[in-house]
């Protein structure tokens, strides 16, 4: 039996069931549409290089990454136009990622097709972000 293409959301997004392990992270990276699966796969490679032992899941229709069980410090998600990055103590990391966010502890990172991706820059705030306390969700 053929699987089931997932359901693309708004923007995009693939609805892809919750689910802990890389598992469910590698289905929704695999439905991202056009040049965004290029980039999931560029930030899920970077992630698990820069965080040995790295947690994944997915919820909310989004990868999580994390340290401790249910605790996380990153997700992206697929918009129309870009791939949002969020470290959600984003105003711990230096330099502060662009975004700005009504949480005031969450920052931004977002990706557009042709926006070059400073992998330097990209790791380096994963790293911080790995060691800082996670949110729980």
């Amino acid at each position: 039996m053929a699987e089931a293409t997932p359901t693309l959301l708004s923007g995009g997004n693939p609805q892809i069931p919750k689910g802990y392990g890389d598992g469910p992270v590698q289905a929704y990276i695999a439905a991202m549409p056009g040049w965004k699966q290029d980039i999931g796969r560029r930030l899920d490679a970077l992630i698990v290089r820069t965080v040995p032992g790295v947690r994944k899941a997915v919820k909310w229709n989004s990868p999580f990454y994390g340290i401790a069980d249910d605790c996380w410090f990153l997700s992206f998600h697929c918009f129309t136009k870009y791939v949002k990055v969020a470290f959600f103590r984003g105003a711990a990391l230096s330099p502060v990622p662009p975004g700005a966010s009504k949480s005031k502890d969450t920052r931004y990172l977002d990706i557009r097709e042709h926006d070059p991706l400073d992998e330097n820059r990209l790791a380096d705030w994963v790293r911080q972000a790995s060691q800082l306390p996670g949110e729980k969700m």
